[in-house]
Parts: structure tokens; sequence; C-alpha cells
């Protein structure tokens, strides 16, 4: 499928979404939310894609927010459905099964912070902003911003950026959890590609099955979390690559995951 607000490139087994209004600061309009949709389900069913990176086109923004001129016009019942069809997105990204990287190039605001939560892990610029700049319209987030910033970083950060509105820089978002690693603009990119590829090389149930547990253990109790692992563990012992992965450990050599 020929996209109008994406660019797909693939490099080996690393698939790079990026979002591509630069003269709109990839602001998040439901033409590009529906395209992400599309995007992602193509990344989950395809087996050549073991990673994702997903970014914003230009130097000035990862994803600036929701459209405003968009929003402007949209009724209670319609923001509804927009703040849904958001939200459907966070989720289906944090629950891909395979791991999804924000590079984050510059401003994450609003929706575009709820975009970078909702993925695996979060790489930054050292000049990247962030924040949930909602209240200043009179708004509250509407793409998740509220419950993810919750379970990152805390009640009192959560309550302090979406109250307030304000940005936070790429340092204190990496002290609040918000952020995985901080490079300098320069080697955003290199470092990314880079752990992207360490990680498409590892095998992909593996890689399911941590997503899977991390992401359940950190809504449910500690015992059903610990289920969940015991589960997964003994699930991998049926698979093709943990038996290549543990030959391989034992033969002293480099494994060769297939998938299965």
């Amino acid at each position: 499928m020929a996209f109008q607000n994406l660019v797909i490139e693939q490099k080996e087994r690393v698939r790079t979404i990026t979002l591509n209004r630069p003269d709109k600061l990839n602001a998040l309009n439901r033409s590009t939310i529906s395209e992400l949709h599309i995007a992602f389900d193509q990344a989950a069913q395809d087996d050549s894609v073991n990673v994702v990176i997903l970014t914003g086109a230009g130097p000035k923004a990862f994803v600036a927010g929701a459209d405003i001129a968009e929003m402007n016009g949209l009724s209670p019942v319609q923001a509804r459905d927009f703040s849904r069809h958001g939200q459907k997105l966070m989720s289906k990204i944090e629950q891909l099964g395979k791991p999804v990287i924000a590079m984050v190039n510059g401003f994450a605001l609003g929706g575009g912070m709820e975009l970078a939560m909702a993925c695996h892990l979060r790489f930054a610029a050292e000049s990247a902003k962030f924040g949930q700049p909602e209240v200043n319209l009179g708004l509250i987030p509407g793409f998740g911003g509220t419950q993810r910033l919750l379970r990152l970083a805390g009640r009192g950060p959560a309550l302090e950026l979406c109250l307030s509105g304000q940005t936070i820089d790429a340092a204190r978002a990496h002290a609040l959890n918000l952020v995985t690693r901080i490079f300098p603009a320069s080697q955003l990119l290199e470092e990314t590609e880079k752990f992207a590829a360490h990680l498409a090389q590892l095998a992909p149930q593996a890689l399911r099955g941590v997503i899977d547990a991390i992401h359940l253990g950190g809504e449910a109790g500690l015992d059903v979390g610990l289920d969940y692992e015991t589960q997964g563990f003994a699930i991998a012992f049926s698979t093709d690559d943990m038996k290549e992965g543990t030959s391989a450990f034992l033969e002293k050599r480099k494994p060769q995951f297939v998938g299965h």
C-alpha cells in the first residue's frame, strides 16, 4: 500500500516507520492514525520484521501532538471516536509482540508523547522535548497519556506534567523513566539502528515472551505475573530457537535463530 503520511523502510529485519508531515511537525490527524494502524498491522504479520523503529521526519519533531486544526471542528461524539481511534493504535503498538523503539528526534508533545510512551523503548536526542500540554487548550490527554504516564513515571510526575502542561527536556524525561537512552542528535540514528539490529538477531519468540510477561505483570498482581512468566518460560522450551540458543552456548558459537 502507498502511504500519504508515512515512509516505510527496512534494513535486514528492522523496519523503520517515519511519520512524514514535517510541515505540520508530524501532527497526528485521523488519516495518519489510520495509516499507522495499517503499518503496524503489516509489521506484526510480516515474518521478515523482528524490530520496528518509529520516528518523525525533519529535524524539529518526533510528533508535536494531535492536529489541532482538525480537532477544533470535532463534535463531542467525534472527539470520543478520535480518542478511541488513537488509544487503539497505542494499545496495538504496546501489544505488538515485536520490540518497537521510538526514536525521538525533537518535540514529543501531546499525542506525540503518548505515541512514544506506547513504544517499548524510547531513545531520544539530547535536544528532545516532552510534554502533555493539553490543558493549555482546555483539554486533557486523550490517547492514553494520563494512564501510561502514571504507570511509567508515577502519580506525582503524571499529575505535574498533565496539570501544568509544561514541557521537560530529555534529561528530566530520562530521570522520570520516560526515556530509555539519550544521545547527541548527531548519534541518535546510528545508536538506535545499532540497538535495533542487536535485538533483530535474537529469538523472536523470546522477545515476544519478554514483552508479554512484562506488559501483563505491570497490570496484574505479582502472583499472576509470576505464573505467566512460568508458562512463557515453559513454552520457550518447545521452540527450535531455544534448542539452537542452548546448543550454540554449549558449542561456543553464535546462535542462528529462525523465529520458531
